[in-house]
């Protein structure tokens, strides 16, 4: 059985190893520590890891604007999938958001990520044809 608990900075070094170890993640400069700590303080309380044994084997990252959520890495280790960690992960971001009086969360997914497409499709979400979102890097670091 698993256990779902908000995400701290003290688990950061633990959920940069999972994003190290599952396919179709893509780290960035924007996931340092400095990063993800300022993430977690501007949206307290809204991203989870979950947890199996004391084996930390998934997480998620939520957020807002204000106006809309926002998903970014939920991930399931490949050994401990299709117990319904994923599912339970977001439906506490989901939760949370609704808590915000937020309704509509948006996430992205790599086109070569087929398996995170495919788990999305199968949980209802909606792949936007109507926009195609463009990215401006100030720095120029492609990384960022």
């Amino acid at each position: 059985m698993f256990t779902l608990r908000v995400m701290t900075m003290d688990d950061y070094d633990a959920v940069i190893d999972l994003m190290k170890n599952t396919p179709g993640i893509s780290l960035r400069d924007a996931d340092s520590r400095e990063s993800t700590s300022r993430y977690l303080q501007r949206n307290p309380g809204m991203s989870f890891v979950a947890e199996v044994d004391g084996t930390l084997c998934g997480c998620v990252m939520c957020g807002h604007d204000g106006r809309r959520g926002y998903l970014q890495h939920l991930l399931v280790l490949p050994g401990f999938r299709r117990q319904g960690i994923a599912n339970a992960l977001v439906e506490r971001c989901l939760s949370s958001l609704e808590q915000q009086g937020i309704h509509k969360c948006h996430l992205d997914v790599f086109k070569t990520n087929d398996a995170a497409a495919e788990y999305w499709r199968s949980q209802g979400w909606q792949l936007r044809e109507d926009i195609d979102r463009y990215s401006f890097i100030r720095t120029g670091n492609a990384n960022a």
